[in-house]
């Protein structure tokens, strides 16, 4: 791969906004595991390797199991998921597929019946965050 620039050297303050966007997350309340399976979860989707090495090491640090990280992006096909990270899940799919499809009134009603209005805030958030995490990532060419 050609080397591209880096965004944190090349313009610290647009680094330093995403950087803001994740201190809000991280005092938001939101789930540490469930921001976890937000951020990998749209990282494979997206197939942005950085943060799919980076958010799979950091969940298995905070206690996530192997089994849960190697089957989620099959996790339709499972019960190891709760009622409520499933919501969260189908509304992470939809936001970083939005192109063409939007959001559903379905997949976003299940979410917001799980969650608080201020969790599901977090949760848009935290689905923004790592869209644009991946895409600075995939963009740049960011090593592993």
């Amino acid at each position: 791969m050609s080397n591209r620039i880096n965004v944190s050297k090349v313009s610290p303050k647009a680094y330093e906004a995403m950087i803001g966007l994740e201190n809000y997350l991280a005092a938001s309340g939101l789930d540490k595991k469930l921001y976890e399976l937000i951020k990998t979860r749209a990282s494979q989707i997206n197939g942005c390797a950085f943060c799919i090495n980076m958010h799979t090491r950091d969940a298995m640090e905070i206690g996530e199991t192997a089994q849960r990280l190697f089957l989620l992006d099959a996790w339709r096909e499972t019960n190891l998921y709760t009622a409520k990270e499933r919501a969260v899940l189908a509304l992470t799919e939809e936001m970083t597929l939005i192109a063409g499809k939007h959001v559903s009134d379905e997949v976003y009603q299940e979410a917001a019946a799980h969650l608080t209005d201020e969790e599901l805030a977090a949760v848009i958030m935290a689905v923004v965050a790592i869209n644009g995490w991946n895409r600075i990532a995939i963009t740049t060419h960011t090593p592993i």
